[in-house]
């Protein structure tokens, strides 16, 4: 499933036989990107898919005829390993079933002629890497492959080793899959001589574990991958044998998470070749840096501003051909290579201004090496120096912004402090050439020392994610190969020793740490003789008389020369790894594993005493460049490089001598909170002490992960491709100790595994998940006959396995896992979606009841509303009629005759008025919505209506006071009327305002949930006395229903008969 999403979409056969239209339909169907991928109904308007209506059935007979065509050409039998076993992405086969070629392990005939035929046979192929068992041989083809693009990345994923051919990807994903797994960190060593591609492999390995480990955050995978190429600007050079020789040790930690996800990455440099800056041999050049920057600051016309000459190449830069200066502004390499250091000082994350400090002190590195000296003839001292040509001084002094004075004082004398006093002598030439030398080698070692630091802090680990503690990491060491060339001095000697500890290494995991295990666990198993290392180290690394042990001691005597130190060598190194040859003073010889090599001892005691005067590290102090202010403050640790963290930098320089002191007490010089073991003059430390540090602490790290091989051999001297001599391949092989690898490995178990791990790690292939089976034999013989695994051996408390073993029982064990994984999503699938359904369910009965309440609570705001309203308007109605009534009735009173004053019978015009106002107050609303006009008129033509009604109304008297009438009587106490019933006389909906009220009444209703609806207006206009239009009419049971008769405006004329009745 991992490389399906990643691999191109499928497409027809033969997508010429098919029409255009066809082929564009079945490539939108097939597109994988889901958000790319059309829906279904773009794809129903296709112009493929609407072409077919209307010719279905000859599609049909078209489409069959295609079928019956296809089965006669390509018949094919259909087995039942056709399917796609989607739930078994993984599928163990044999160890034997690869091709016996791709691992010498599985050769017959095991010699060293038989090894170095199988090796040039593959090399013309162009098969360059072979396995040795878990061990890769890489050679180095001397030309470009295309084996390494991000398809075979992806072939390299998670698969059987002997899925595909040897492979630098395949020797990164045992070591990310083994970390993963075993949740242990890794090592990958890579050995050779210098040329043979150890820097190349390791790009390649740190390219492909940044591919498996791909994290969320794609700007962290594009840093790390730009960190080799930065570092290696720097601490790389051309050799006499190699363009892209490594001057420096290196080991890359990437940081995983525990998921295998790249968290951040982490570089420890070792023994960088300062001398080089200074001094190189001839046919080598400088590091690849100056050149870079020079070429750059060509092209960009700024050499200017950083006052380096034009015309004339730098005295450090500068070669015996004289074509510097034309390869540098000539070469389109150079250029590109300074743009593409650039673009990885952007991308880690660097600032433009400590770019431009950088720049500067390299800058200034180069005008240094052109100040030049000359001797002062006195009377009294002839050992003076001076600064013949002031104008390189100046250039140095403006570059690093120091002053030119102080740098020149700094460089021709020197303080001695005696007796409390400080005396201040004068430099001769060859001390002030020393001290200049010094002064730039520092500067060169300390900005790279910086730029490591810089960059471990740009790529350390996000606390959120995960802490650097809980993850786990894979090292990868890329160190100077041996090298055995026509004059080798300290560097070589160095690089040498170090190639020296790591064939150690190599020999102590593959052979003696087996045979010992072998012995201790009762295993019958033939010993394997090899060529152990380990004197050849005690006599260089021993104390107090080992080779570098001897060389600190020498270099401690003010009047030691080489010619002392090489006596003293062949005075206490008696040993058959050390000679002296005859007829060479200055040389000594020394047999490594790789053969003999022969040394010269000059300038070898100056080489490690590497004395930086302390007038140096002050003016370098009070630089106005805060980097290099930087550089001289932070102190060194035991390894020679600056410190990772700093302490509170403080004024002063309380330490130095007067003379320095004084006049610079407004400069801050800069010191630091030293740790006992770090100094920042070097004082007391020695290149040979740092290098033993250094050789400590890689071992450390190192130690700690499980081991991975990969040795690189260089098939020819001349770099050329496809040349494959013989000779230079056998004696690497020799060397290192190949042929006996594949022995050990042919006959041996190179994985040793305790019971109790074994049982922890493979019990799911035996036993069910909840059983806890006991780490014991039975146990452990159960899980191997159940895995089927053959030549196998079990010792006292340990599993020995093959190397193939190991991959076998992981492949096993995740094919299991992802059985169970399987279940676990269907469980988990179910489990949810009946969860989900629970919570849907009980989400919808919340909404009801939210929504029942709310329409309940809505219908009570609005009913109470329309009362409110209702109310105010038969108020309102009330109060002007009775104003009305009492303003007419003057008139009529004086003008009849015989007829009682109207003022007796106001009062029962008034209470039957009030009445039949509140039994009609909720009808009233037709009030409130005319204006005051409508309201004004409305009253008027009432109370013309009720004064034209009084003669035809008996309960009405024309005189004030007058009796009421015989027929009459039967109304003189009125009684309180209940509600209509059933059945009684219906009440009529006869006038525009009732059925505008019915109307709203309606939907009032159904928003309060009324069991019986009143009936649609269109279809019955009679409403019986329970009906809850009636109801409301009629709030107030004791008023009867002839007292309505008083307001015609309300009802029809039926009820005119209606009389009034005085109480």
């Amino acid at each position: 499933m991992f490389l399906f999403f990643r691999n191109p979409p499928p497409t027809l056969l033969h997508p010429e036989k098919w029409c255009e239209e066809f082929n564009h339909f079945i490539s939108q169907c097939l597109i994988k990107d889901f958000e790319k991928r059309p829906s279904v109904t773009h794809l129903l308007d296709h112009p493929f898919i609407k072409g077919v209506h209307g010719k279905l059935l000859f599609l049909q007979k078209q489409l069959a005829k295609v079928l019956q065509d296809q089965k006669h050409l390509n018949p094919v039998v259909k087995t039942r390993h056709e399917r796609m076993h989607t739930k078994r992405p993984y599928h163990v086969q044999d160890a034997e079933k690869y091709c016996l070629e791709d691992d010498l392990v599985n050769m017959e005939v095991l010699d060293e002629d038989t090894i170095i035929h199988q090796l040039q046979k593959r090399y013309v192929d162009l098969l360059i890497y072979t396995y040795v068992g878990d061990i890769l041989i890489a050679l180095n083809p001397f030309q470009n492959l295309s084996i390494y693009s991000p398809q075979f990345s992806r072939l390299y994923h998670g698969v059987k080793r002997a899925s595909n051919p040897p492979h630098i990807f395949a020797s990164a994903d045992a070591a990310y899959q083994c970390m993963v797994t075993f949740s242990k960190d890794q090592c990958i060593v890579i050995s050779g001589e210098s040329g043979s591609g150890k820097t190349e492999s390791a790009h390649l390995i740190v390219q492909h574990l940044t591919f498996l480990g791909k994290a969320d955050n794609q700007t962290l995978r594009e840093k790390i991958l730009q960190v080799n190429s930065l570092v290696e600007a720097f601490g790389n050079a051309c050799t006499a044998i190699n363009d892209n020789s490594s001057r420096f040790g290196k080991y890359l930690e990437m940081m995983f998470t525990p998921t295998g996800a790249v968290m951040g990455a982490r570089i420890s440099e070792y023994l960088l070749e300062k001398s080089r800056v200074i001094k190189q041999a001839a046919g080598e050049k400088n590091f690849h840096i100056f050149y870079y920057i020079y070429a750059g600051l060509y092209h960009q016309k700024k050499l200017s501003e950083f006052r380096l000459p034009e015309e004339k190449p730098p005295r450090y830069i500068a070669d015996d051909t004289g074509r510097v200066m034309h390869d540098i502004t000539s070469k389109e390499s150079y250029r590109r290579q300074f743009e593409a250091i650039q673009h990885c000082f952007r991308i880690i994350g660097f600032t433009d201004k400590e770019v431009h400090s950088v720049y500067r002190i390299l800058a200034g590195i180069l005008n240094i090496g052109n100040i030049e000296f000359a001797a002062i003839s006195s009377q009294h001292q002839t050992d003076k120096s001076e600064v013949p040509n002031a104008e390189a001084l100046e250039n140095a002094a403006l570059v690093l912004c120091i002053s030119p004075q102080e740098l020149q004082e700094a460089l021709t004398s020197h303080c001695v402090v005696t007796r409390g006093e400080t005396i201040i002598r004068a430099n001769t030439v060859d001390r002030a050439s020393d001290v200049r030398d010094a002064m730039s080698k520092a500067l060169y070692g300390r900005l790279f020392s910086w730029i490591v630091n810089r960059i471990n802090t740009l790529l350390q680990p996000d606390k959120n994610i995960c802490t650097a503690d809980d993850g786990m990491n894979v090292g990868i060491l890329d160190i100077f190969g041996f090298e055995n060339f026509q004059r080798n001095s300290f560097e070589q000697l160095c690089i040498n020793i170090a190639n020296e500890q790591i064939q150690y290494y190599f020999n102590q995991h593959v052979f003696a740490l087996e045979q010992m295990e072998y012995q201790n666990e009762g295993i019958d198993a033939t010993p394997v003789e090899y060529e152990d290392n380990r004197p050849l180290l005690d006599m260089f690394l021993q104390k107090p008389l080992g080779l570098l042990a001897l060389l600190d001691e020498e270099s401690r005597f003010p009047q030691a020369t080489d010619q002392t130190l090489v006596d003293k060598f062949e005075d206490n190194l008696r040993c058959k790894y050390f000679w002296r040859p005859k007829g060479m003073e200055l040389c000594f010889g020394i047999q490594h594993y790789a053969g003999k090599v022969l040394y010269d001892a000059s300038g070898v005691l100056e080489k490690n005493r590497d004395t930086l005067p302390a007038d140096v590290v002050v003016i370098l102090r009070a630089s106005e460049n805060q980097l290099l202010q930087q550089l001289f403050s932070i102190p060194l640790t035991k390894t020679g490089n600056l410190a990772q963290t700093r302490a509170r930098i403080t004024a002063a320089s309380r330490s130095l001598p007067p003379h320095f002191s004084s006049g610079r007490l407004k400069v801050d010089t800069l010191e630091v909170i030293r740790h006992p073991e770090e100094t920042t003059n070097m004082k007391g430390q020695t290149m040979a002490s740092y290098f033993r540090y250094s050789l400590m602490d890689l071992l450390s790290k190192m130690v700690v992960g499980q081991p991975h091989f990969v040795r690189c051999i260089k098939p020819n001297d001349d770099r050329e491709a496809l040349k494959f001599s013989t000779d230079k391949v056998r004696a690497q092989l020799r060397s290192t100790g190949i042929l006996e690898t594949v022995s050990i490995r042919q006959q041996g178990y190179s994985h040793r595994i305790l019971f109790e791990e074994f049982v922890k790690r493979y019990y799911y292939l035996a036993f069910r998940a909840h059983q806890t089976p006991l780490a014991s034999k039975e146990s452990c013989i159960a899980i191997l006959e159940k895995s089927r695994v053959d030549h196998w051996l079990l010792g006292k408390t340990k599993v020995f396995l093959k190397y193939y073993h190991v991959e076998q029982l992981n492949l096993l064990l995740r094919e299991v896992i992802g059985r169970v994984v399987v279940l676990q999503a269907y469980a988990k699938g179910w489990l949810g979606a009946r969860r989900y359904r629970r919570v849907r369910e009980k989400r919808e009965k919340g909404a009801v009841a939210i929504q029942s309440a709310w329409r309940g609570y809505d219908a009570r705001r609005k009913f109470k509303k329309i009362s409110n309203r209702r109310s105010e308007s038969a108020v309102h109605i009330h109060a002007v009629l009775r104003g009305s009534g009492d303003h007419k009735s003057s008139p009529q009173a004086e003008s009849s005759n015989g007829h009682a004053d109207t003022s007796s019978t106001s009062p029962v015009t008034e209470k039957n008025w009030h009445s039949q106002a509140q039994s009609s107050s909720e009808g009233c609303d037709v009030f409130a919505g005319h204006s005051d006009e409508h309201s004004v008129s409305g009253t008027d033509s009432l109370s013309s209506q009720i004064c034209h009604a009084a003669p035809d109304c008996p309960g009405l008297s024309p005189s004030r006071g007058a009796p009421a009438k015989s027929d009459s009587e039967n109304g003189l106490a009125q009684k309180q009327r209940t509600p209509r019933r059933r059945c009684q006389e219906p009440k009529m909906l006869s006038s525009p305002e009732d059925t505008m009220y019915y109307n709203q009444l309606n939907g009032t209703l159904e928003y309060q949930g009324s069991k019986r609806k009143p009936r649609k207006l269109g279809q019955i206009k009679v409403l019986d006395g329970e009906d809850e239009y009636y109801k409301s009419l009629s709030p107030v049971d004791s008023i009867p229903e002839e007292d309505n008769s008083v307001h015609p405006f309300f009802f029809s004329s039926s009820s005119k008969g209606a009389s009034f009745a005085q109480p």
